[in-house]
């Protein structure tokens, strides 16, 4: 709470602004381009991120996929993680968000001007929907990120068990999935603390159809938790 303070409060000019064109541009999404809600969010991610003393530091930014269409699937550590990736990445990509964080104030806006979906992980047949209509979106050419874990993890940058249901719609589109290992973005919000804050977003190289359509959905999971571990330990996040 106080880094959200933090980031009101250096912002004071701003945020009027920003607040009144977020919501906008939420009530109106069909009205603009994804590339123009994109670049307003990325405008008003940077003014907090500068405002509650963080900084984003991004690897392997080139291996994001040049042509559109592609999944990305991170670990999961609180509810700053989508603003991290936001401001590392180059390109637009929406979400797939669970129903308890789909009304939190501002992340509402935010998923709303990215055309999120929002999942009721109790809601079978919902769940399902989502999936398929993900699907189709990837293969319009949409990019969306997932987080394999289904909700944070409680361990910082120890990520939990990959769930192999969150890949059926890679699966299914049959796209590029690329893993994404963040680290520290816990602290962001989930500490209680307003020092400077340091946050690291990899991008890893992404696994494409042929690598993986002989696997299992387990095993697509398993192998995307190795290799975002493997990066989270090689670059000090182990803790």
């Amino acid at each position: 709470m106080k880094r959200i303070i933090m980031m009101v409060l250096r912002n004071l000019f701003f945020v009027p602004y920003g607040w009144f064109m977020l919501n906008w541009y939420a009530g109106h999404v069909d009205d603009y381009p994804e590339e123009k809600r994109y670049a307003l969010l990325k405008k008003i991610d940077c003014k907090a991120n500068t405002g509650g003393n963080i900084t984003i530091k991004s690897y392997g930014v080139e291996n994001i996929p040049s042509e559109n269409g592609f999944m990305f699937y991170p670990n999961h550590q609180g509810l700053y993680d989508v603003l991290a990736i936001l401001d590392a990445c180059p390109v637009p990509f929406s979400v797939v968000a669970k129903k308890e964080v789909g009304n939190v104030p501002f992340l509402k806006q935010v998923f709303t001007c990215m055309k999120a979906f929002i999942m009721d992980r109790e809601d079978i047949r919902q769940s399902m929907q989502v999936i398929l209509n993900v699907t189709k979106e990837v293969r319009s050419g949409r990019n969306y990120l997932i987080f394999a874990e289904g909700t944070r993890s409680k361990n910082g940058n120890h990520p939990q068990e990959f769930k192999g249901g969150s890949f059926k719609a890679a699966m299914k589109a049959r796209c590029p999935i690329v893993p994404v290992a963040l680290i520290d973005t816990y602290k962001a919000f989930d500490t209680g603390s307003a020092a400077p804050l340091t946050v690291q977003v990899h991008f890893l190289k992404p696994m494409c159809y042929d690598e993986y359509k002989d696997m299992k959905s387990t095993e697509i999971a398993a192998e995307v938790r190795r290799r975002v571990e493997e990066t989270i330990q090689e670059y000090g996040g182990w803790d």
